[in-house]
């Protein structure tokens, strides 16, 4: 039977359209599974857990994917109305505070003592999981501006943290409500109306505006004389109170029993644990500032500073570090990796890209990142950061250990290559000691690196056959 050359033709053609188009499927595909890829090293499950007039909270939950032993480890964003107060709390988590914009006074409590802090732009402070504390805005005009890690040490609800509220009435809801009221009466040794007072006057949030007049004024005067008062004065006030009985106090009909009943709760809750120190001689944990820290380094392409426990002792308890790195306008953090720790990063100014490769040797992830994204770096994952060629970015963010990291680079005139260049080495790319010394010895900066596409026309052709060469091996392997 004679072949027909049209009909041939046409299952030929068929058959090149059939795998054009499977092609293009498999693209599309791995396309798409590289973008969902990506995202997992972008941390956007964001949730805002307080909102109200005077200012809000919003946690980015840290992703696990697919990895199981993850820390447990999540990043908050607080900002706060100028004289405002993010009233009194506990949580099932250790909080490490960075002040990123304002000014702020801290209470908590350390070994039985209620402690203050006066906290500024670049202050680094951490309350422990359990401790009662509150935060107080005290800057004239500007917001306070806060960013903190939040390492659970229980899990409990949407996987964030829990918020235990010492104040509070119909919103928030304080934990001393779900006590019965005659039990609340004989503890705090006042009457049961008087409780019932207590518990029901707040309404404006877990953060609240000390001058809003909108809010409500007992419950406003209360909070606004208590916390203008110098420390000494609070503490004495505090213990003044604990000595007069009931009957001697102001009626209800007056406007102080609720101001009475506030500082009295807030001494059943620090009790014995106010002192008359002076803070300002006390050696008790005081604030760290990150901004007046001299870099670990710097160039003209950029510096970085990180923060362990060696430098400021309360890390250690958290087993929390951070860092923080500027980045001239196109410069680039030299590809390193983390033998200790895994990263939390977020954008404080700029844009610029984030690189990170998988242990087989392929692209995880580059994606451009702006101010506030939030991002994580896995331990052990090869990674770089770019600042744009537009200008400088900034960036700022928790490790998962709070001893010195140590980072290993991997490019650079302090890396790897440079270290173990050598005829081992040179063996295992499968190149000459000579050209594995050329192209080593070719970069002259370390950590920080200026951008090299800007001079390419430099390069040695030799290094961009070395390159062509040792892709062609890759793909021969993989």
């Amino acid at each position: 039977m004679g072949r027909n050359p049209s009909a041939l033709l046409v299952l030929v053609l068929v058959a090149m359209c059939c795998a054009v188009a499977m092609a293009r499927g498999s693209h599309h595909d791995q396309h798409h599974e590289g973008r969902e890829r990506e995202k997992t090293f972008l941390l956007q499950d964001m949730k805002r857990v307080v909102k109200t007039d005077a200012g809000e909270m919003k946690v980015v939950r840290g992703s696990k994917g697919w990895i199981s032993d993850l820390p447990n480890i999540h990043v908050g964003f607080v900002t706060m109305e100028p004289d405002s107060l993010f009233i009194p709390q506990y949580l099932n988590s250790d909080l490490i505070l960075f002040i990123r914009r304002g000014e702020a006074r801290v209470g908590s409590i350390y070994k039985d003592e209620l402690i203050e802090r006066r906290l500024r732009d670049g202050d680094v402070y951490r309350i422990p999981a359990g401790s009662t504390f509150y935060l107080v805005n005290t800057a004239d005009s500007q917001r306070l501006q806060i960013i903190c890690s939040i390492e659970k040490s229980d899990s409990m609800g949407w996987g964030t943290f829990q918020s235990f509220f010492i104040g509070g009435g119909s919103y928030p809801t304080s934990v001393l409500a779900g006590f019965e009221h005659s039990t609340l009466s004989t503890a705090l040794n006042v009457s049961e109306s008087q409780v019932s007072q207590l518990l029901t006057r707040q309404k404006s949030g877990p953060i609240i505006s000390l001058s809003n007049s909108h809010s409500d004024p007992h419950q406003s005067r209360a909070w606004t004389q208590f916390l203008e008062m110098k420390h000494y004065e609070r503490v004495q006030c505090l213990k003044r109170m604990v000595q007069v009985h009931e009957e001697e106090e102001a009626t209800e009909e007056d406007e102080e029993p609720i101001m009475w009943l506030y500082r009295k709760l807030l001494n059943s809750v620090f009790g014995k644990q106010v002192s008359g120190k002076d803070e300002g001689r006390s050696e008790r944990p005081d604030a760290y500032n990150l901004f007046d820290r001299r870099p670990d380094f710097e160039n003209n392409y950029g510096s970085s500073v990180a923060l362990d426990q060696s430098d400021y002792s309360p890390l250690g308890q958290s087993g929390v570090g951070l860092y923080l790195v500027n980045l001239t306008a196109g410069s680039m953090m030299a590809p390193h990796l983390n033998p200790t720790a895994t990263e939390y990063g977020i954008v404080l100014r700029g844009t610029g890209r984030i690189q990170i490769v998988f242990p087989n040797g392929t692209l995880a992830m580059n994606t451009r990142v702006s101010e506030g994204d939030v991002f994580w770096i896995p331990r052990y994952f090869p990674f770089c950061q770019i600042a744009s060629r537009s200008g400088p970015f900034e960036f700022f963010g928790f490790t998962t250990s709070a001893r010195g990291n140590r980072p290993q680079f991997l490019v650079g005139s302090n890396s790897i290559l440079q270290s173990m260049r050598g005829p081992a080495f040179a063996a295992a790319f499968g190149v000459s000691e000579e050209r594995l010394e050329r192209i080593v010895n070719a970069q002259s900066e370390s950590t920080i690196l200026p951008w090299g596409s800007a001079s390419e026309e430099r390069i040695p052709e030799a290094i961009r056959s070395f390159g062509d060469e040792m892709a062609m091996g890759f793909e021969g392997i993989y």
